[in-house]
């Protein structure tokens, strides 16, 4: 059974700025965490990216070419911070700016070939066109990673993560799964701070819980359709923009769209086959306080961040990639029909030697 040292590469929704983690794995059952770190995005790189959203590849090719170059150097200070010998591999999911499956697309940019050249290290790339391809969601990808972290525990449990977009593992008491986006994470939240008081996100969800709930529209927002949509299913992270919030102050706002993640994470649980025994919280949203507040008081069960099972919660994403990257080349499959929707399990990825 050969054990590859992996690097994993995930820059996600909320746009902070790139996770690294060096990982040893099989792919399997075998995972032992070397080391990890954030690079986050300057501002500059920030804006183009957001400046792509809703673009093609070709349209976004010039910003893809610096955001390349981004996790090339991530790549750089991960090696020079550890120390590291040789790494087989890099698994490089890039920067999502538009995400439609139900049209046939979705879009990561991040150039493999540039990478695999850059870092002299192979590359696996492009892991949600071919679900996608294939009529599947495209995502979540992460599942059979937390399948495989949640091996020991006490089942059935849920991975929730709480990025820009939110999305739920159920793990089953066999090991089934059954995974999707519930709705919005952190993201309305970020862009609602930016906005008004140019914070990159409500620290602590200390804003949040100074603010009231709009409830009107709070119901006006979970009445979206997505909500009623079978699962799997999944989310491009402005699929929820609206106007229906600009009339509230600060910390409502903040409240209310805190509150808006939080009523359809709790709708998710309604596509469980039996409650969950815990729900463990991975991603920057576990942070909020006001989030994991009110997930406790509405799920009635333990609602404890990954942290507390002595992994990191920031690192769980850019490690899945990693794991999912060994997957891709041993042709075993990252996307199952419960956990996106696809025909049948299968593999996904583009090697870059």
């Amino acid at each position: 059974m050969k054990i590859y040292r992996v690097i994993g590469l995930m820059s996600g929704t909320s746009l902070d700025g790139i996770d690294a983690a060096l990982l040893q794995t099989d792919g399997e059952g075998h995972i032992v965490r070397e080391a990890f770190l954030t690079v986050p995005y300057d501002e500059g790189l920030r804006a183009e990216i957001r400046g792509c959203f809703g673009k093609t590849a070709e349209q976004a090719r010039e910003v893809e070419l610096a955001l390349t170059v981004a996790h090339a150097e991530a790549v750089r200070q991960l090696l020079e911070t550890t120390q590291a010998g040789e790494v087989d591999l890099i698994g490089f999911h890039g920067q999502t700016i538009s995400h439609a499956p139900a049209l046939g697309h979705t879009c990561q940019i991040g150039d493999g070939a540039l990478l695999a050249a850059m870092t002299g290290i192979k590359v696996v790339n492009d892991f949600r066109t071919a679900d996608v391809r294939a009529g599947g969601q495209g995502a979540p990808l992460v599942p059979v990673y937390h399948q495989a972290l949640g091996s020991k525990l006490d089942k059935p449990v849920v991975f929730l993560n709480i990025g820009g977009v939110a999305n739920v593992t159920y793990v089953g008491r066999n090991g089934e799964l059954i995974a999707f986006d519930t709705g919005p994470g952190n993201a309305l939240i970020d862009d609602w701070m930016l906005k008004k008081i140019g914070h990159k996100f409500d620290a602590g969800g200390k804003i949040s819980l100074s603010g009231r709930v709009d409830e009107a529209v709070l119901g006006q927002l979970l009445g979206h359709p997505f909500f009623a949509s079978p699962v799997p299913k999944s989310l491009d992270r402005n699929d929820f923009v609206s106007q229906a919030w600009e009339h509230l102050s600060v910390a409502d706002g903040a409240a209310t769209l805190a509150a808006f993640t939080v009523q359809s994470i709790v709708k998710a649980a309604q596509h469980f086959p039996e409650p969950p025994k815990q729900w463990v919280v991975a991603g920057g949203g576990r942070h909020n306080q006001f989030l994991m507040r009110q997930l406790q008081q509405h799920t009635h069960v333990p609602v404890l961040s990954i942290d507390a099972l002595g992994l990191d919660g920031d690192a769980i994403e850019a490690e899945a990639f990693a794991y999912l990257a060994v997957r891709s080349i041993k042709g075993l499959p990252i996307s199952f029909p419960s956990t996106t929707g696809v025909p049948q399990p299968m593999t996904g990825g583009r090697l870059y030697p």
